[in-house]
């Protein structure tokens, strides 16, 4: 299990951008499959964007396709989601997880992920 930290929320304008971090501490990304999820006031977690920690698959919700961006760094144990084009329905906070190696279409499952991180805000105003 990698312990992981996210940072780089915020307030934002709406179509502006911004970039989430989200560090692995202690040990490598190496073998895992690397997600972003969102959880707004009242409504349930739901998937952003995945990563192959090698970066040769990435998934993304239709919901964010074509406006964000996600990334890996493994020289530095980073993962990265570029957010440009932002609306104020993607105001939620931001979570990082780590799960097995498994199919691309898993990456979009919640109950796969083992490690979460505690979440970063993000909130874009109309």
């Amino acid at each position: 299990q990698v312990p992981l930290v996210e940072s780089g929320g915020g307030l934002v304008q709406a179509g502006g951008s911004l970039r989430l971090s989200c560090v692995g501490s202690g040990r490598t990304f190496s073998g895992y499959d690397i997600g972003w999820f969102r959880q707004a006031p009242g409504k349930e977690r739901e998937f952003v964007a995945g990563i192959r920690w090698s970066g040769e698959y990435t998934n993304y919700a239709d919901s964010v396709k074509g406006r964000f961006t996600i990334s890996v760094d493994n020289a530095k144990n980073m993962m990265y989601l570029q957010m440009n084009s932002l609306k104020p329905e993607d105001t939620a906070v931001y979570y990082c997880a780590t799960k097995s190696v498994m199919n691309v279409r898993t990456m979009r499952d919640a109950n796969r992920y083992f490690y979460w991180g505690q979440g970063t805000q993000v909130t874009v105003a109309s």
